[in-house]
This record gives C-alpha cells, structure tokens and sequence, in this order.
C-alpha cells in the first residue's frame, strides 16, 4: 500500500474528500517527525517506536571494487514493533 492508496482508504472511510484525507496524512506525520526532532522518540501503543539515533562515522568497504570508503555521522530513524504487532503475524 502507497500514500494514494491510504488517502483514498481514509477519504471513503471517514467520507471526507480525498483533499482533507491527505491534509490529515500530511499532518499526521509531519507531528510525528517534530516529535522525532524534539523527543528523539514517538510511540504508537499497540504498533510500535519509532526513535532517533546517532550513527558513529565508521568505515566500509565497497563491495563491487573492494575500495574502502568513510562513512560520515548521522542520525537514523529506527522502529521497533511493539507485541501486540508482532502476535498479529505470528
């Protein structure tokens, strides 16, 4: 499933235009990624985290040539499923 394919499930779900549903979308990650930036974590009981972490600078090899090349520092966004989603699949 795409961005359009979960608009237009919420539009005719909540019988809302397909215009307000994205307007919804949009909103509701771009809260999640303020949480991100200021929390450095957003949890969804009953789904899971998400959490924003450090990666060190390190180095690696660059498996086509065999080159070693740096990697610089940055910050990731990991997940972690919680339980309960977990046990609908299992």
């Amino acid at each position: 499933m795409n961005k359009k394919a979960i608009v237009e499930a919420m539009a005719k779900e909540l019988n809302m235009t397909k215009k307000d549903a994205q307007i919804a979308f949009e909103l509701v990650f771009a809260n999640i990624e303020k949480s991100l930036k200021k929390d450095k974590r957003f949890m969804v009981p009953g789904f899971g985290t998400f959490n924003l972490v450090n990666r060190k600078a390190r180095t690696a090899r660059n498996p086509q040539t065999g080159e070693t090349i740096k990697i610089k520092a940055r910050k990731a966004v990991t997940f972690k499923p919680s339980t309960t989603l977990k046990a609908k699949f299992n």
